[in-house]
């Protein structure tokens, strides 16, 4: 992956959404309710909001120096709220040459 494209910029944020919305709900959620640590939730959430929004900046900028369709946006947006989501969005979006 490079960082100096930018689908190589959007797929690094997809993966670093993905993964932070997966710790969110599989750890820092269960922390939460099960051990009292809200601030697990306060920490990992933070976090998740700042690379949603880098997420949507970065989709936001590929769909203009790539012309995107609004199939391809909307699919994009959408996987950012489906637990896993962003990995299919790699797999299926990003990787196809």
């Amino acid at each position: 992956m490079q960082f100096t494209t930018t689908m190589g910029r959007l797929r690094i944020i997809t993966l670093l959404e993905g993964l932070s919305y997966i710790i969110l709900l599989c750890i820092a959620m269960p922390l939460k309710y099960a051990a009292d640590l809200p601030e697990a939730v306060m920490v990992v959430g933070s976090l998740h909001g700042l690379f949603f929004v880098l997420y949507l900046l970065a989709v936001a900028h590929v769909t203009f120096a790539h012309r995107w369709s609004i199939g391809k946006v909307l699919f994009a947006l959408g996987a950012a709220f489906l637990p896993l989501g962003n990995f299919l969005l790699d797999r299926q979006l990003l990787r196809k040459k």
